[in-house]
């Protein structure tokens, strides 16, 4: 499998970005990039003789972690192409930074208890379902549906995927908040709130989302339903697109053997965000401090 080349902006491009103020059509095709790179990485095969010897259970949480960070980004590229469903792709978005958030940290931490915690902490939900699915059973005096065997079979499935037992997933730790992970992998408490906390307005349908992108207050003073006419924001392309650099960055740093495989992934990663920024640079006179 080949690298994913980079898009080919022209310096014409460029500059009908520069007259227009429109950049948007160019940091969409770095954030479709981004997509096609976080792919790639995902599909390093763990037997490569570049990789550390990791536990394979470890190996597909990140893996798999990067590859939903991958799908997301081109489920919004899907979206988004003809600069509509603003309200849509900013609630995936909230989804792609939590999961590159989350990967970050596993990288960062590197032990067996992270791995668990991360593992058990979806499968605690699992527990309580298969529980409540045995009490009605046996209310029935043993009697099983058809759709609680299946129900049954497919929670039993996880576990035996997780290598982790029910005893162990109860005893597990709680996993860290959000804003506790981005501090330990040294992020600005800003990363949280932008992320996270602004992400979540989208995503719960607070008063501030429902005025972003619902809503409408027309000159004679009366409220209406806003038209679909949202559009994906700029800083949804560059952010969340660096976001997920620094995530890819990480999971190389973290299961790649050699300092000079090291140096070579990340001189692209790296390479990629600074075309990211200088753009962003160009619309709003800054950058993210991401990567």
């Amino acid at each position: 499998m080949e690298i994913p080349l980079p898009p080919e902006i022209t310096e014409a491009e460029l500059e009908k970005c520069r007259k227009t103020g429109e950049f948007c059509p160019v940091l969409f095709e770095w954030y479709k990039y981004v997509g096609l790179l976080s792919n790639f990485y995902a599909s390093i095969q763990r037997e490569s003789p570049a990789i550390k010897d990791i536990p394979k259970i470890h190996y597909s949480v990140l893996i798999g972690l990067l590859n939903r960070c991958s799908r997301l980004m081109l489920s919004n590229v899907a979206l988004s192409h003809k600069g509509l469903f603003g309200e849509t792709t900013s609630i995936i978005d909230r989804s792609i930074f939590e999961s590159s958030i989350k990967l970050g940290w596993l990288c960062h931490k590197g032990d067996e208890d992270s791995f668990t915690r991360f593992i058990a902490e979806g499968l605690k939900t699992e527990i309580e379902l298969k529980r409540t699915i045995e009490a009605n059973i046996n209310k029935r005096s043993g009697n099983k549906l058809a759709i609680e065997n299946r129900m049954l079979t497919s929670i039993n499935n996880y576990f035996c995927k997780s290598e982790l037992t029910e005893e162990q997933i109860l005893a597990s730790k709680k996993m860290p908040d959000l804003a506790s992970m981005i501090n330990v992998i040294g992020k600005d408490r800003l990363a949280y709130v932008v992320g996270q906390r602004i992400g979540s307005h989208h995503v719960h349908g607070t008063w501030v989302s429902l005025w972003f992108h619902y809503l409408e207050e027309h000159d004679d003073g009366v409220i209406h339903l806003r038209d679909h006419n949202c559009e994906t924001h700029i800083n949804q392309y560059a952010y969340v697109s660096l976001v997920v650099l620094d995530a890819i960055k990480a999971f190389v740093e973290y299961v790649c053997k050699d300092s000079d495989d090291i140096e070579g992934m990340t001189t692209l990663i790296v390479a990629v965000s600074e075309k990211i920024q200088n753009v962003y640079q160009e619309v709003v006179g800054t950058d993210f401090d991401v990567v």
